[in-house]
């Protein structure tokens, strides 16, 4: 598995229509609020260049490429996190995710009523953000009660944790998402061990008409993801929808049409790897090549065990060679022969493009 995305924002906000987009399966997508109630999930493939010019050399019998899970979440409204539209059963299933695209509604569309009576963005942004910062100062001020309260009874200590949620809980009250960077790595973990949402890297998916598509990038949007710190990506969610509907000898020509550089699967694809600081490598064993993906500075042996948990217990080396040498020499023997291929121990950290040779004994 590559990583989890889940499909956040208002109802109507065009959260389906860009699932559909994404995953190419035919998901309700109705012009009425709550049509999604339980959480649609797709697991597609990685669109992946190397993946393919790698098979294109080696004719493996089986590709296996890595994987991205997208999950349409409900759409939340004011209040949710008190329930009203069942909030609270929504905002659970944003927890289970590793990062959430945010889509805002930048079309009008008369023929898929609003929630609201106009077209904002911005203030929709605000409007399901805030409700996710309730949501979370909740769970904080649960959590320092519980604290407290075994201080009372115990002698056991929580001064760390006490110290992580204090420090959580001024972000949130100032109205804020909770930001990875101000923590140790100590803390880091204690943070992600209360699975908060405003903890999670969030991007906004701004979906637009197919006749604004030369008005983009759009100021508001761009302030709103300027003043937030976060990345944005444009689609035309009905676009988008049709075009994953089409042969793939006609994709080409649809996106030539519309001026169209890259899918918005590519698009959210490469926005999802960068801010959650992931990579691929390669391995190919027997006739099979497979595509996995891991965190920048993953160490070699945690890296085996992400294609089989003996493989990490019983690690002795990993011969590694970059996918650009690879391509150049055209062969693992032609590499080998040119001193390309380098043996690395237990710490070696896997860099973007590696193919690996894990050699173990179990």
């Amino acid at each position: 598995m590559g990583f989890s995305c889940g499909i956040i924002g208002l109802p109507n906000s065009g959260k389906s229509t860009i699932f559909n987009a994404l995953t190419a399966l035919c998901v309700a997508s109705q012009p009425y609020p709550f049509c999604t109630i339980e959480p649609n999930i797709g697991i597609i493939p990685v669109p992946d260049m190397r993946l393919t010019t790698l098979a294109g050399l080696l004719k493996p019998e089986k590709v296996t490429p890595t994987t991205i899970e997208f999950i349409d979440i409900a759409g939340l409204i004011k209040d949710a996190h008190k329930g009203e539209g069942l909030g609270n059963r929504f905002l659970g299933h944003i927890r289970a995710v590793d990062a959430t695209g945010h889509a805002l509604r930048c079309f009008e569309g008369n023929n898929v009523p609003h929630v609201y009576s106009d077209i904002d963005p911005v203030r929709d942004a605000e409007i399901v953000e805030t409700e996710i910062i309730i949501s979370d100062l909740e769970i904080v001020e649960e959590h320092l009660k519980k604290i407290e309260r075994v201080a009372k009874l115990s002698k056991e200590k929580h001064g760390e944790e006490r110290d992580v949620l204090l420090k959580v809980k001024e972000t949130l009250e100032r109205g804020d998402f909770v930001e990875a960077e101000g923590f140790t790595e100590e803390e880091g973990l204690t943070l992600r061990s209360f699975n908060l949402i405003t903890a999670k890297p969030v991007f906004y998916i701004a979906n637009v008409d197919e006749k604004d598509l030369d008005k983009i990038p759009i100021r508001q949007v761009e302030d709103l993801a300027r003043k937030k710190g976060r990345r944005v990506v444009y689609i035309c969610g009905k676009l988008e929808e049709e075009l994953a509907q089409l042969p793939q000898s006609e994709k080409g020509s649809f996106m030539e049409l519309y001026s169209m550089e890259e899918s918005g699967i590519e698009k959210i694809i490469r926005v999802g790897y960068e801010i959650l600081d992931l990579i691929t490598f390669y391995t190919v064993v027997g006739k099979a090549m497979t595509a996995w993906t891991v965190k920048k500075h993953t160490p070699a042996v945690k890296a085996a065990g992400k294609i089989h948990s003996d493989m990490e217990r019983g690690f002795i080396r990993a011969e590694a060679v970059s996918y650009e040498d690879f391509v150049r020499c055209g062969s693992e023997h032609a590499a080998r022969e040119k001193g390309l291929i380098h043996v690395e121990g237990k710490e070696y950290l896997i860099r973007d493009g590696d193919i690996l040779h894990i050699r173990f004994n179990v």
